[in-house]
């Protein structure tokens, strides 16, 4: 029994990972069930039986997706130390990282589609992305956690929109004067950056919201 119950989830997590990836690369709208099951591997029944419909899997995938980003930026303030937000941004606007639909960051990916979205997925984008702000304000200098929070939107935001920006136009000058100008923005809206002296404790969650199952 021990042994199915590994097998079921290590099957829930690759389907979670392929319709995650479907997701990034279409969007909500540009992709069927039955296309995201056949990318996962499994049967629409079986797509039905482990997120119930559509848009449960969109609000797995949305949650996984984000849970990337707040296990990756960890990593970042770890390997770079002081100079991680120059790091982060170097990572998020170059050439691999931008042509990279499927596999890309969910916050460009996913956020145009949570737009559109219903108010429980707003909900679920808004907590895990003041998850996120907060990781990134405890890696930035500043006189209080309100104004390094501040920055930390700040940048994210330039991050975000910028990158489905140089995702939108095709010219390589174009797409090259687009990424330098956004990273120098964002690494001006982040301000000073700082070593994160202990990287085991959670960021505080500064804005309680529904729990979500990512």
């Amino acid at each position: 029994m021990r042994h199915k119950g590994v097998n079921k989830d290590e099957t829930r997590l690759r389907v979670t990972d392929a319709i995650s990836r479907g997701f990034r690369k279409h969007g909500f709208a540009g992709v069927g069930v039955d296309a995201l099951a056949k990318g996962a591997g499994v049967t629409s029944g079986a797509f039905y039986s482990h997120f119930g419909s559509k848009s449960g899997a969109f609000e797995v995938a949305l949650g996984v997706g984000l849970d990337e980003v707040i296990s990756g930026i960890p990593h970042y303030q770890r390997e770079f130390g002081a100079n991680w937000v120059k790091a982060f941004v170097d990572y998020y606007l170059g050439k691999a990282h931008r042509e990279d639909l499927e596999c890309g960051c969910a916050m460009a990916s996913l956020t145009p589609e949570v737009v559109r979205a219903g108010t429980d997925m707003q909900a679920v984008f808004e907590e895990k992305m003041n998850v996120i702000v907060d990781i990134v304000a405890r890696g930035l200098e500043a006189e209080n956690h309100a104004a390094a929070r501040a920055r930390a939107w700040a940048m994210l935001a330039v991050l975000i929109g910028g990158l489905n920006l140089a995702r939108a136009v095709q010219c390589r000058t174009t797409i090259g004067e687009l990424a330098n100008a956004i990273a120098a923005a964002a690494v001006a809206a982040a301000g000073p950056s700082c070593i994160v002296k202990d990287l085991t404790q959670s960021a505080p969650r500064a804005v309680p919201g529904p729990s979500s199952r990512a």
